[in-house]
């Protein structure tokens, strides 16, 4: 296995524009159809849709209430 310390190997969704706002908004009607959680809208932060586990993150803490 060849290495290569100056390539990126954490993708962040939003950040390396892999998600748009298009995708986000498809994103909450999946999550609520799913997981029957609705996602407010202070919940709509780059930071809650930019990795996978910072949405699963927000589907539990969402569930809980």
């Amino acid at each position: 296995i060849e290495i290569h310390p100056q390539r990126k190997t954490t993708v962040t969704l939003i950040d390396d524009k892999i998600l748009d706002s298009i995708d986000i908004v498809t994103l909450v009607a999946e999550i609520g159809s799913e997981f029957d959680v609705e996602v407010p809208a202070e919940e709509l932060t780059p930071e809650n849709f930019n990795s996978a586990k910072a949405l699963w993150e927000m589907v539990q803490r969402l569930d809980e209430e």
